[in-house]
């Protein structure tokens, strides 16, 4: 008998593929769910399309971030841009799971990965794939990580 192959994306959601329980079950089962998620991140290995990523992050993600070269004044004025996340010693991880942290699990859906809630989304749904995942994380590789610069603030008694 031929053994049955399986894809990273099938390994990356085993553990994820059982039945949702409903009420406080299904809050105690999304614990372990989210934890495992931060552990599922693209191996090693796995390498994802900059072009693709570039243009699947300028379509969905400059809604709320500043991407790249894109829309250098857009996004929401709290949210981090693509560039200084990309500064962060864990910024690679950051993207290889965003889909299971704050706020994206509310609007973001990705085939296999179970919801975090069935209630509607506060903001236009988007579906993409853990591919498509790995071709964002390809195209954050590409980025200038841009300095943070802050301004000095003068002494209240010397302004204007």
């Amino acid at each position: 008998m031929a053994e049955k192959k399986t894809s990273v994306n099938e390994n990356r959601l085993a553990p994820m593929k059982k039945s949702a329980p409903r009420g406080k079950a299904l809050l105690i089962s999304l614990i372990p769910a989210v934890i495992g998620l931060f552990f599922l991140a693209s191996p090693a290995g796995a390498t994802g399309s900059a072009e693709k990523g570039r243009a699947i992050a300028e379509k969905h993600c400059s809604r709320c971030h500043v991407v790249g070269a894109h829309n250098p004044m857009g996004g929401i004025g709290s949210t981090a841009s693509f560039q200084m996340i990309a500064k962060m010693p864990d910024y690679l991880e950051r993207f290889q799971t965003f889909y299971a942290r704050r706020p994206h699990p509310a609007f973001l859906r990705i085939p296999g990965v179970p919801r975090w809630s069935n209630l509607p989304a506060y903001a236009a749904e988007i579906s993409i794939t853990l591919d498509q995942v790995d071709d964002i994380v390809a195209f954050v590789k590409t980025l200038e990580k841009m300095p943070i610069r802050r301004k000095k603030r003068r002494p209240q008694n010397q302004r204007r």
